[in-house]
């Protein structure tokens, strides 16, 4: 199952769930019914004559003023949860105590670990996610969260970093990326809120049981208290009904999903001894994986293994036991959990780094080569689903950068003078006006920065500009609001100064906007709304317009690109714009159309823009940013091209 594939799975996943959710809260209904029969009986019960039965006394109008009330109660308690949970991934690490590491933190198991997800992130083609530590937990656990990529954090336990070695971390980090391609971070989160809408009976239950205690000692005993104590109990049996509820439904979800990501980590790494060590070592450690933070519960089903335990939890399982992942995995494992103390050395990373898994020669061949439209084709094929050779390349890409650079793009005042750096225009007129804004507009900070910066940003190889950028944005995303408003001002100042936007310009806004913007500003989430190339033939006809454009230089070379794109789409009719009839502001909002489409078409209008670039079998450096900024809009985040 590919990645487009997934996120289409999820959207019946999704249906589901509703279908779930909405079960749960009818058997809640009944419940509570006869619940309060049961209290109207007791209360009046002298008022029963003869044939009389408690049903009697319950009438249409208190069975639906009582389904009434539940159903709003429920409702109130799943959109409250939803609406605390609306910053994403952070608010789930930050409910558990996790802390933001920095990425110039000088401990070494943290760096191990940031350099593990920055290479994954890279191979991606998406921006490291920012990691959380819970660093009151001994166990080993993680868990991504999130709305989609933008959004995503990773999170781990101190026992992660302490525990496992680096293959092993690697298979634990890959499981989790795969959760945020597979589209189970936003599943997670919806089962989340809709979850603390069932258990809101409970809650209610205990809060009246609380107060009827207390009214009980100055009345005295009668009827009515004792209506109000059975009443009480009752909505907190109710709602240990709905947390078992709860856990049935979570169970239903996650399982499946969990195998899945086991096997995609495998895939992605290709070393299935990776994630496996790191279950053999859960079973093996005397704390497993156990997170003690009492929001555990809540976010079980986000780990990556079974967090809690109890009696319950073996009832709901949100996990398949370790030994059945484990022989998935490894067919012939012995049994034989690792229970050994020994754990790797801080200094492995270190050893890691010097140990390059592609020599700088063979790199600078590759991002010297002339790319091939096949790698474009293979690329496009590996959205969500990056392979070993990607990895690779991305660790050596990554060791192969200047140091001056890499440091710098990953703390925010220097991330900021990287961006600028990279805007800058090669004209001396355009560039004098460029730093003179800067000088005035700029933190003194980051204008002293960037003008260290200015030489070796000039001799990087354009290859290099989007890894870069994925770099920078983790950084970029720790700046404040008033930060963020002033940088995202100079940038549109720098890029306007010389009159025009080029695409590489136009490239970096849409990626850097499209990661930072829901960082700062409450933006409305996109829902799918076409499910047909056809109902947005205009849109197509524009960005395969700006494709074949970008990759040829006369206009019937063009016109052949575009042609051979939309025959991949079987849109008739369909010819290429003029130059005059194409404006940036035109593409994006055909984009934000776009951007509407169903998983499943996204895939096929992005291959389509493949076959436009690979027509000629010559790749540039442009077409390549600007494929990665359309898959950036489409949420579809696409691995380097090698």
């Amino acid at each position: 199952m590919n990645f487009f594939e997934s996120q289409d799975r999820v959207r019946k996943n999704t249906v589901q769930l509703v279908f779930l959710f909405i079960l749960a809260v009818v058997t809640l209904i009944i419940m509570t019914n006869l619940l309060v029969m049961a209290v109207f009986g007791y209360i009046n019960s002298e008022q029963l004559q003869g044939g009389d039965s408690f049903i009697g006394l319950m009438d249409w109008q208190t069975f639906a003023a009582v389904s009434i009330g539940v159903g709003v109660v429920v409702l109130v308690g799943s959109l409250y949860k939803i609406m605390t949970l609306s910053a994403g991934g952070k608010a789930v690490a930050e409910s558990l105590g996790g802390q933001l590491i920095q990425q110039n933190t000088d401990d070494l198991n943290q760096r191990k670990l940031l350099n593990v997800v920055e290479e994954m992130a890279i191979a991606s083609g998406i921006p490291a996610p920012p990691v959380y530590l819970l660093a009151e937990e001994p166990g080993i656990n993680a868990f991504a969260a999130g709305f989609s990529p933008r959004d995503a954090v990773i999170g781990v336990t101190q026992g992660t970093i302490d525990q496992l070695s680096r293959d092993q971390l690697q298979g634990v980090i890959a499981h989790e990326f795969s959760h945020i391609f597979n589209g189970d971070m936003r599943l997670n989160i919806r089962l989340m809120g809709i979850l603390n809408g069932i258990l809101v009976i409970g809650i209610i239950g205990y809060y009246i049981l609380y107060s009827a205690s207390f009214s009980r000692r100055g009345r005295g005993s009668d009827k009515g208290a004792g209506g109000i104590l059975a009443l009480a109990i009752g909505l907190m049996v109710i709602g240990f009904a709905g947390t078992f509820f709860g856990g049935l439904i979570k169970a239903a979800v996650s399982r499946q999903r969990e195998y899945l990501a086991d096997a995609s980590a495998v895939q992605f790494t290709r070393n299935p001894d990776g994630i496996a060590g790191a279950l053999k070592r859960i079973g093996g450690l005397e704390f497993g994986s156990k997170v003690e933070n009492p929001g555990a519960p809540e976010v079980s089903h986000a780990f990556f293994a079974q967090g809690i335990s109890g009696f319950m939890q073996s009832l709901s399982a949100t996990h398949p036991p370790l030994a059945k992942r484990i022989l998935r995995i490894d067919p012939h494992w012995d049994g034989e959990f690792d229970a050994s103390d020994k754990t790797e050395l801080p200094q492995e990373e270190e050893e890691a780094g010097k140990k390059e898994t592609m020599t700088r020669e063979e790199l600078a061949k590759k991002v010297a080569a002339v790319v091939t439209g096949a790698a474009v084709m293979t690329a496009i094929d590996q959205i969500g689903n990056p392979k070993q050779e990607t990895i690779d390349y991305a660790h050596s890409l990554i060791a192969s950068l200047p140091t001056v650079i890499i440091e710098a793009a990953r703390e925010p005042y220097g991330a900021r003078a990287v961006i600028y750096s990279l805007l800058l225009d090669e004209g001396n007129a355009v560039r004098a006006k460029q730093l003179q804004h800067l000088r005035d507009h700029a933190d003194a900070d980051v204008y002293a920065v960037m003008r260290t910066l200015i030489p070796e940003i000039a001799e990087l190889d354009r290859q290099y500009r989007l890894p870069v950028i994925d770099i920078a944005i983790p950084a970029l995303k720790q700046l404040s609001l008033s930060q963020y408003q002033s940088f995202r001002d100079n940038l549109g100042a720098l890029i306007e100064m010389d009159g025009r936007v080029d695409l590489f310009e136009w490239s970096l806004q849409k990626i850097l906007f499209n990661h930072l913007d829901g960082q700062f500003f409450k933006l409305t989430p996109v829902k799918a709304r076409y499910s047909d190339v056809r109902q947005l033939k205009k849109e197509i006809r524009l960005i395969l317009s700006v494709m074949a454009y970008a990759g040829q230089q006369n206009q019937g070379d063009a016109a052949k690109a575009f042609a051979a794109a939309v025959a991949t789409l079987a849109l008739s009719e369909q010819k290429i714009l003029a130059k005059n009839e194409i404006s940036l502001s035109g593409l994006d909002l055909a984009l934000k159309k776009l951007a509407k489409l169903r998983p499943l078409v996204k895939q096929k209008i992005l291959k389509a823009c493949a076959v436009s670039v690979a027509h000629d079998q010559q790749v540039s450096p442009v077409e390549v940013e600007i494929l990665r900024a359309f898959s950036d809009v489409l949420d579809c985040p696409m691995p380097p091209v090698i």
